[in-house]
């Protein structure tokens, strides 16, 4: 059997989302779940950059639009961040779009609106 991609570091990011859900719970914004989890991150160690923008290329020339990623951890993982009822296919698209512009392997999605716990998908390109 295959070793997980990048385990220890998703392991660590998983962990802190957990434990800011544990603190928080539901029913706030998105940004107060980013500065909590940047809080986290800080104290955990985990090295990031928040709402980091993601370049477009349109054959090799650079496209003025920009996407936004709430987060990339250890420089190889984007962590995005949702506050809804449920997770959809509309999110997911999201993050694997942005998985394919900046050629990044790992993606995390995290929906802190869910009930009765924190809602989380990996994906890999």
């Amino acid at each position: 059997m295959s070793e997980l991609l990048f385990k220890d570091e998703v392991y660590a990011i998983t962990g802190t989302m957990f434990e800011v859900y544990k603190t928080l719970g539901m029913g706030f914004l998105e940004p107060v779940y980013q500065e909590a989890l940047s809080i986290e991150f800080i104290r955990k160690g985990v090295p990031f950059e928040r709402e980091k923008p993601l370049e477009l290329y349109y054959k090799d020339v650079r496209l003025e639009k920009r996407y936004v990623a709430d987060f990339v951890c250890f420089n190889q993982i984007i962590l995005e961040l949702k506050v809804l009822p449920k997770l959809t296919n509309i999110e997911m698209a999201q993050l694997l779009n942005y998985l394919k512009i900046t050629k990044t392997k790992l993606g995390i999605l995290a929906n802190f609106g869910a009930s009765p716990r924190l809602e989380w998908k990996r994906y890999i390109l």
